[in-house]
């Protein structure tokens, strides 16, 4: 279909998706990229957050994305993701203690101990999969 685009999404530990999809929403670093067929070509970094698709049987996708890279073809989109973890496999509370150890981490070691930029990213990643547990939670109950 001319009106349709080839999604792969990779991360480090498996394939989470292949398929066509009409379109794909991806977290870029400077916010939220709509890609649609025929974009055109680009290559970006992810920020965490999540990752939607509408695939061509008109079900929707979701999925909460780290950071990683997008390629973007007209008619291909590769994610290669640090870390995927579908919708439903999202764990709040994971998420939370996550953030709490961050926190904590950033809070209360001596700095010469501490990998910021690591930590950071870790604090980032869980703030962002909060935020979407927040919002597909709505979405799901109403």
């Amino acid at each position: 279909m001319a009106n349709t685009i080839q999604l792969d999404v990779v991360s480090a530990e498996a394939r989470m998706f292949s398929g066509t999809v009409l379109d794909v929403v991806v977290p870029g670093v400077l916010g939220a990229m709509d890609i649609l067929p025929r974009h055109a070509q680009l290559v970006s970094k992810l920020s965490p957050g999540e990752l939607r698709y509408r695939a061509a049987d008109g079900s929707q996708g979701s999925m909460f994305v780290s950071g990683g890279m997008v390629e973007i073809q007209p008619h291909v989109v590769t994610v290669l993701a640090d870390t995927a973890i579908r919708a439903d496999d999202l764990d709040e509370a994971k998420a939370s203690e996550a953030v709490k150890r961050a926190k904590d981490a950033l809070e209360g070691k001596d700095p010469a101990d501490l990998n910021y930029e690591a930590l950071q990213a870790e604090l980032e990643a869980a703030k962002a999969q909060m935020e979407m547990l927040r919002r597909i939670g709505k979405s799901r109950q109403g």
